[in-house]
């Protein structure tokens, strides 16, 4: 992909890997409005805003170093795609960098062009999706067998259960081998949201075979409680919690919607109390802004718990907007 060798300084603070797509949404009068999601994409969002959002108060406290770290803050999270040549695909590149998120590992495909999918809601609130991706671009990431997998230079790299699902098989593999050796060779830390999705797998049983993979592996894990559930049959949410357990790992933080995170890791006594959010209107990117705002908040040195309320705050912000990316006001 023509991405730089992990070796050196690193480049990054974070690495997302994942596939993004254009999103129609029923506008409130007739037609539709487009802008871009996806799970990855929307975290890496989110992270580079709460890092934003950090050198700026940084700055106007006149303050010449922090906990955070040292790179170019616009230039801390980079994201690893595929997109076409068509015009969504460079809106969305563009978009990217004015999220202040490096796109020099977005790499143009010459056949496929971005996914799609729309977003209606009916008069009783409730959402419908329809998706248009089986010839994403994205699908084709890492497809060449004969390409090495090379991803830049990262302290963080971060996906998810939708990144691995969308490539073919041989390509999540391979994959999953090369964020085996950067862990263990202590190059990267790997950060990891199972994010459930059954129709996007071949089967469950793959599915279950993946992300037990991927969780041996996991530095941070970042689970959901009713996505364990669903995908490894457990029978209650203390099971999860006791399965994460059993793992010693950087940081563990396993979401449980507007009651907030826990984590095995840390003591009851020690966890934050989590306030519930006041104006929900729609939770899109609700685990997506947690695990943003969590990998900032970690990227700048916080505590555990410190990280988890970061990760809780992000998106009880964002679930009081429409859609995945919340508007910027500045």
């Amino acid at each position: 992909m023509g991405a730089a060798a992990n070796s050196g300084n690193k480049a990054f603070g974070l690495v997302a890997i994942g596939e993004a797509m254009a999103e129609l949404r029923q506008s409130e009068g007739d037609g539709f409005n487009v802008g871009f999601a996806g799970d990855t994409f929307n975290t890496a969002v989110y992270c580079a805003r709460s890092l934003d959002a950090r050198a700026a108060a940084d700055s106007a406290a006149d303050q010449k170093k922090s906990n955070a770290t040292s790179l170019n803050i616009e230039q801390t999270v980079s994201y690893v795609t595929y997109v076409g040549h068509d015009p969504l695909s460079t809106a969305f590149v563009e978009l990217v960098q004015s999220e202040h998120i490096n796109a020099d590992h977005i790499t143009r495909h010459n056949e496929n062009n971005l996914g799609i999918y729309s977003v209606t809601t009916d008069q009783a609130g409730e959402r419908s999706f329809h998706y248009w991706r089986s010839n994403s671009a994205a699908r084709q990431l890492y497809a060449n067998d004969e390409t090495p997998v090379a991803l830049p230079a990262a302290r963080v790299v971060y996906l998810s259960g939708i990144s691995l699902a969308i490539m073919q098989p041989s390509a999540r593999h391979r994959l999953i081998d090369h964020l085996k050796t950067l862990s263990e060779t202590k190059q990267s830390l790997l950060a990891f949201d199972s994010n459930y999705r059954p129709q996007l797998w071949e089967s469950q049983e793959v599915a279950q075979s993946v992300m037990t993979k991927m969780w041996s592996i996991a530095d941070i894990a970042l689970p959901s409680i009713d996505d364990e559930m669903n995908l490894f049959g457990d029978a209650s949410e203390a099971a999860v919690i006791e399965r994460f357990g059993s793992s010693k790992r950087t940081l563990t933080a396993i979401k449980r919607g507007s009651r907030g995170p826990v984590s095995p890791d840390l003591p009851e006594a020690e966890h934050p109390h989590f306030e519930p959010a006041t104006n929900v209107v729609d939770t899109t990117a609700a685990g997506d802004s947690f695990n943003g705002g969590l990998l900032a908040a970690f990227l700048m040195g916080a505590s555990q718990a410190e990280c988890m309320v970061a990760g809780h705050e992000c998106a009880s912000m964002v679930v009081g907007v429409r859609g995945a990316i919340a508007p910027r006001y500045n």
